[in-house]
C-alpha cells in the first residue's frame, strides 16, 4: 500500500465515523472553496466564527469577536506554553466582558459543545499546506473541530523500509520547528505506517507514543494486530470519544519543566467504566 492509498483509506474511516472529508488545496485561499486567508493561517476562521455564533447566541457579537481574536492570536511565544493556554480556552471557554443594563459583565464564550457532539463540526482535511517562517510543509491529515486543528496525522509507507512509523515521528519533530503555529492548537499527534500506529502529546518523546488497542473499551485489537491505525481512528478519533477524551484526559504538569500528558486507552476506559458504575448505583 502506498502512502497515498493509506491516506485515502484513513480518510474513508474518518468519513465513516462522522467527519466531513475535505482536500487542503480545495479549501486554500486560492482554491475553489476558500476557508482561510492564506497559507500562514492554520485555523479555519469562518468555521470557527460560525461555531462561536451558534454556541453563544446570548453573548453580544462584539464579545464573540473578541473571543475569536483571543483564539486566533494566543500571544504566547513559547510553543508548549501557547498550547497550554489554548487548551484552557478550549475546555473552559474564552473569558470576555461586555456591557449589559449599564453594568460590565463577565462571561465565557464556548468553542465546543462538549455535551452534544452533533452540535459541532468535524472536518478531516488532507494535504493542508502551511507556510512557516522559512519553510512550507503539508501534513498528511489534520482533524478540525469547529475550525480548530486539534489532531495531526502523519503517515508513511510500510513497504518502504526507510519510511517506517518512526520516520513519521521524526517528520512531526521537523514540523514543530518549521511550521510551529499549527502546534499551538494541537491536542493529539498520530503517526502510522498503516500497520503500526501510535499517538502522543506535543511534548512526548518517541517512547511515550502509545497504541490505542480498543474501539468499544472491551475487546482488545478487535480488527487484528495489523490494523492498529483503523482501531485508533475508530476508537479514539470517533467524535463521541474524542470530545470526552480531550475534555477530561489531557493535562499539563509544570515542575520547572512544562509537560503535556494524555491518557492511554486503558486509563480512559477504566475511568469511564468506573463512572458508569457510580451512575448506575445512584
Amino acid at each position: 500500500m502506498t502512502e497515498d492509498q493509506l491516506e485515502q483509506e484513513t480518510l474513508g474511516w474518518l468519513a465513516d465515523i462522522g467527519y466531513t472529508v475535505r482536500s487542503g488545496p480545495d479549501i486554500a485561499h486560492d482554491g475553489p472553496d476558500p476557508q482561510r486567508a492564506g497559507y500562514t493561517q492554520v485555523i479555519l476562521p469562518g468555521r470557527l466564527r460560525n461555531a462561536i455564533d451558534c454556541l453563544n447566541p446570548h453573548i453580544p457579537a462584539s464579545a464573540r469577536e473578541d473571543a475569536f481574536k483571543q483564539v486566533e492570536n494566543l500571544d504566547t511565544p513559547v510553543q508548549l506554553a501557547a498550547n497550554r493556554n489554548f487548551h484552557k480556552l478550549l475546555i473552559n471557554g474564552v473569558p470576555v466582558q461586555y456591557q449589559k443594563d449599564g453594568e460590565t459583565r463577565g462571561d465565557l464564550v464556548l468553542l465546543v459543545d462538549w455535551a452534544n457532539p452533533d452540535n459541532n463540526e468535524f472536518w478531516a482535511v488532507s494535504q493542508f499546506t502551511i507556510k512557516g517562517p522559512h519553510h512550507t510543509r503539508r501534513p498528511d491529515i489534520i482533524l478540525f473541530v469547529n475550525g480548530l486543528p486539534l489532531v495531526l496525522l502523519e503517515l508513511k509507507n510500510a513497504v518502504n523500509e526507510d519510511a517506517d512509523i518512526w520516520k513519521a515521528y521524526d517528520q512531526i519533530q521537523t514540523y514543530k520547528a518549521q511550521i510551529p503555529d499549527i502546534f499551538e492548537y494541537n491536542e493529539i499527534l498520530v503517526v502510522s505506517d498503516g500497520s503500526e500506529a501510535r499517538f502522543g502529546s506535543l511534548s512526548a518523546n518517541a517512547e511515550r507514543f502509545m497504541q490505542w488497542r480498543t474501539i468499544d473499551g472491551v475487546e482488545l485489537d478487535p480488527l487484528g494486530q495489523f490494523n492498529e491505525l483503523e482501531t485508533l481512528v475508530r476508537g479514539l478519533l470517533n467524535p463521541k470519544y474524542l470530545l470526552d477524551y480531550l475534555r477530561y484526559f489531557v493535562l499539563f504538569e509544570d515542575d520547572g519543566t512544562l509537560i503535556k500528558k494524555i491518557a492511554g486507552y486503558h486509563q480512559y476506559h477504566a475511568v469511564r467504566l468506573a463512572i458508569d458504575h457510580v451512575v448506575q448505583a445512584s
